[in-house]
C-alpha cells in the first residue's frame, strides 16, 4: 500500500506553461457511487497516453490517503470507460512542471470540466516546506469539489464562479 501525500491549488495566470516539460493526454471514469453511506473508496479506470490502470483510492479528504494502482491493457480500460463508469468520462492533459525537486502535476480539463485548471504536488511528508512559484494561487486541498472524483459528479460548468478563482 501506499500514502499519497499531496496538495493542490488553483492558478493564478498561465506563466507556469513556459516551464512545462512533458504533457500526456488522460482519459478516466470512475466505477463506483461515492455518495453511498457505505463507500470507503473511490475506484477509477484510467487511460494515461498509451497505458492504463485501475486506481483504488480510500475516500479521506485532505492531505493524504491511502491509494493503490495496479496496470490493466488498454483495451480492457476503453471498453470499462465505455460501459462500467458512473457519471461522465473525465478528460484532461496533464502538464509536468519540475519546481526545485518537486514535478508539478498541472491538470487542464476539458468538456464539462473546460476551464478548470489545477495543480497538484506530491510531497514525502504532510509537514514538508513547499516553495511557490508566483503562477501559484488559492490553495484547495480541502474543497472536495476540485477532487476529480467531484467533478465527475459534478461538472466544474455547473458550479464555477469565475470571481472564486
Amino acid at each position: 500500500m501506499a500514502r499519497e501525500i499531496e496538495r493542490k491549488f488553483l492558478l493564478k495566470n498561465d506563466d507556469w506553461r513556459q516551464e512545462v516539460v512533458k504533457q500526456t493526454r488522460f482519459v478516466q471514469g470512475y466505477l463506483n457511487q461515492i455518495e453511498e453511506s457505505s463507500s470507503k473508496s473511490s475506484v477509477r479506470i484510467r487511460i494515461e497516453g498509451e497505458q492504463a490502470n485501475i486506481n483504488i483510492k480510500s475516500l479521506e479528504i485532505g492531505l493524504s490517503r491511502d491509494e493503490y494502482e495496479y496496470a490493466i491493457p488498454v483495451a480492457d480500460a476503453e471498453k470499462m470507460l465505455k460501459k462500467l463508469t458512473v457519471g461522465p468520462v473525465i478528460e484532461k492533459v496533464r502538464h509536468l512542471v519540475e519546481v526545485d525537486d518537486l514535478v508539478w502535476e498541472i491538470d487542464e480539463f476539458f468538456s464539462d470540466n473546460a476551464g478548470l485548471v489545477v495543480a497538484e504536488v506530491e510531497l514525502e511528508s504532510e509537514t514538508q516546506a513547499l516553495s511557490l512559484r508566483d503562477w501559484v494561487g488559492r490553495e484547495v486541498t480541502d474543497d472536495v469539489k476540485y477532487y476529480n472524483i467531484s467533478l465527475s459528479k459534478h461538472p466544474f460548468k455547473d458550479w464555477h464562479d469565475e470571481k472564486a478563482q
